[in-house]
């Protein structure tokens, strides 16, 4: 099969300032991923398998139908490489709605602005209820999550409950609306978090307009550039991901993997990790114009390691127990359990939940699962207060 020509940048010599992500991603606005996934052979597929290093220009190959073929060794292959770069170490973490509140109107969102939802926000003391309830499961990892309102949920008031939650949990994870420069660095600099998630829900620009038809969101640059403005303050640790169901997803795929390529050589002393949520059913019973099937995503966490041997990737309860447990080996290095998405949903005052999760074990279940699969489940492994008095 005759190879496309990779579009600049070369990732083997890119640079700090040499091209911003929105440039990279404009050189490949014509590159035919799918046309590349479409004429993939058994041939390429096996050429790929006995590379010792992969670049960009690979993943259409493992992302093609030709690769479901060899999903079994792609996985061993994969499972392998996880093993030898984490061990048998899962971290386990659970997110911590605060605010429901939005502005935003995203079709595949049952916080949506227009949607007639309990809204809550969290006081200072039912946020310390909250961080009780959860701290009392063991969990020392937390995301902590609210909707898109900002003259509501003001970052003074992120500030603030951040600062509580911090007091709780050792590693503080953040998915929120987009901040500036100078807020990531002031939550940074007061030790509150160490760790940014952010989905830019999909990477094809014509479809973001699209699903997001009000808002500060339908922004689709500010968001793209999220990450860089907290890398730019020395975060620890940045997620990021596209929202599977909304574009093809080996679009997404390629769009995803240009963009963490770019963070890792951009921020080599950031964290890098992968997270890959397929659509969860919604309040306005939204339907996805794409699927992914299960051995797809079997399909495309597989790519992601074998292109990405050292990045962390998380499997949310979006999906199921079965298939969490059967896609863990392959490359899944952190996991979410005892799982509620709606605000004060880990003590005494559920809303209306963001979406519905799929597994529902709790913390305890979790940690007993993982241990009979082989794993260890990894309850504490960053520590904010440790990292402030190791800068001092």
């Amino acid at each position: 099969m005759p190879r496309h020509r990779r579009p600049s940048p070369d990732f083997s010599t890119h640079k700090k300032g040499a091209m911003s992500f929105a440039e990279i991603i404009e050189s490949y606005r014509d590159y035919p991923v799918l046309e590349l996934c479409a004429a993939a052979d058994t041939s390429r597929v096996e050429q790929v398998l006995n590379k010792q290093r992969l670049s960009i220009e690979d993943l259409p190959v493992l992302l093609s139908d030709a690769a479901l073929n060899y999903l079994e060794p792609i996985a061993a292959k994969a499972a392998a490489l996880t093993r030898k770069h984490f061990g048998n170490a899962v971290v386990v973490f659970t997110p911590l709605y605060i605010s429901n509140y939005c502005t935003n109107r995203c079709t595949y969102c049952s916080f949506a602005h227009n949607l007639a939802i309990n809204r809550q926000q969290l006081d200072a003391d039912a946020v310390k209820r909250e961080c009780r309830t959860i701290a009392g499961s063991g969990i020392r990892h937390i995301l902590v999550l609210t909707g898109e309102a900002p003259q509501i949920a003001t970052f003074d008031y992120i500030r603030q409950s951040l600062r509580i939650i911090a007091d709780h949990f050792s590693s503080v994870a953040i998915e929120m609306y987009p901040m500036s420069e100078d807020e990531y660095r002031e939550l940074i600099a007061l030790g509150s978090i160490d760790s940014l998630t952010i989905y830019q829900e999909t990477y094809n620009q014509k479809l973001y307009a699209d699903y997001h038809q009000s808002g500060p969101k339908m922004d689709y640059f500010y968001r793209l550039e999220t990450p860089d403005r907290a890398c730019t303050q020395n975060i620890r640790a940045v997620t990021i991901g596209a929202l599977l169901g909304l574009d093809d997803f080996r679009r997404e795929a390629l769009h995803l993997a240009l963009h963490a390529r770019y963070l890792q050589k951009t921020y080599p002393g950031v964290e890098v990790g992968l997270s890959f949520p397929r659509i969860c059913p919604l309040v306005d019973n939204f339907k996805p114009l794409f699927t992914v099937s299960d051995r797809q995503l079997v399909q495309i966490v597989t790519a992601f390691r074998l292109l990405f041997p050292t990045l962390g990737i998380t499997m949310t309860t979006r999906e199921h127990a079965h298939i969490r447990d059967g896609i863990l080996p392959l490359g899944v290095t952190k996991v979410s359990a005892g799982v509620s998405t709606a605000v004060g949903g880990h003590s005494d005052m559920p809303s209306t939940t963001q979406f519905d999760i799929a597994d529902h074990r709790s913390v305890d279940e979790m940690k007993r699962d993982l241990l009979a699969l082989g794993f260890q489940p990894v309850m504490h492994d960053w520590n904010l207060k440790m990292s402030r008095v190791c800068t001092i």
